[in-house]
């Protein structure tokens, strides 16, 4: 993988996005059904509180370089999305999630999000691999993990399970 975006401890900026380490006042607001201008319209969606309630839960696993992060589009400054690492690894390999508002599906945010926390996952101490479930009847999360380098590791009725490993550790 070829670095394609710059970084910081708690942020990353790729192209057309900025992924940044949730605050603490950004995972309350969530919880509590706030709202906030700099959010796109439609964040948060469910799977954001999701994670918001989450981070609250467990802080110190969810949060910094390689924990939970808002997606922000660049040239609008509204947080669009979600991605994150479960830490901490287990066995060298650690769980990927993501999800970008509706009203911002079909502009590769995703999939531009997932390579830029894929690579600095396999840059984490002790991790070769980043796993990834998705339910089959989620076409476009699967197209995302596919363009992104993942393969196919098992498929069952619930969920098709992906991982992209360093080349070290293939």
């Amino acid at each position: 993988m070829s670095s394609f975006f710059s970084s910081t401890d708690s942020e990353l900026t790729t192209d057309r996005l900025i992924l940044r380490t949730w605050s603490a006042d950004e995972v309350t607001a969530v919880v509590n059904g706030a709202r906030s201008a700099y959010w796109a319209d439609d964040f948060p969606a469910e799977g954001d509180r999701v994670i918001a309630g989450f981070i609250s839960e467990h802080p110190d696993d969810t949060l910094g370089e390689f924990g939970h992060h808002l997606i922000i589009e660049r040239d609008s400054g509204l947080v669009v999305g979600s991605i994150g690492l479960f830490w901490p690894p287990s066995d060298g390999i650690l769980e990927i999630g993501y999800g970008v508002v509706d009203s911002r599906h079909g502009r590769g945010y995703a999939t531009e999000a997932t390579r830029a926390m894929v690579e600095r996952a396999l840059t984490a101490p002790g991790v070769h691999t980043v796993s990834a479930g998705v339910e089959p009847t989620n076409p476009a999360s699967v197209r995302v993990l596919e363009k992104c380098g993942f393969q196919r590791r098992s498929v069952d009725e619930e969920t098709i399970r992906f991982h992209i490993t360093t080349p070290l550790a293939q």
